[in-house]
């Protein structure tokens, strides 16, 4: 079954030697948002980007860096998203915050008992 519903996009990026509370910042916002029941969270590794600094960061091979760009991508409901803000204000040292709203599209499987 197929439902829709408006939504926020909070993509934050980070870089990958970034650390909460002594481990990596991308897994503590992952926690804090399964905490929160939030509904969904993915992180992504860049192989290459720069930030604030203009500094380049690669995975090529020649160049192994460990400190890689990190995307962590949060879905669900405006108000549910606001919930975490105030961690990301203490947790976040360095990076960037975007919001975009956005249209959800859900696909479930029927409810059995209503065939």
């Amino acid at each position: 079954m197929k439902h829709a519903q408006s939504g926020i996009l909070l993509r934050i990026f980070i870089g990958e030697s970034d650390r909460y509370e002594g481990r990596p910042l991308y897994e503590a916002i992952v926690h804090k948002a399964r905490a929160l029941n939030l509904a969904g969270a993915t992180v992504w590794r860049g192989i290459m980007g720069y930030g604030a600094h203009s500094r380049l960061h690669t995975a090529k091979v020649l160049r192994l860096s460990e400190d890689l760009p990190i995307v962590i991508e949060i879905v669900d409901e405006e108000a549910r998203i606001q919930q975490l803000m105030p961690f990301l204000d203490e947790a976040l040292q360095e990076g960037l915050i975007t919001m975009e709203r956005i249209q959800v599209i859900r696909y479930r499987p029927h409810d059995q008992r209503s065939s």
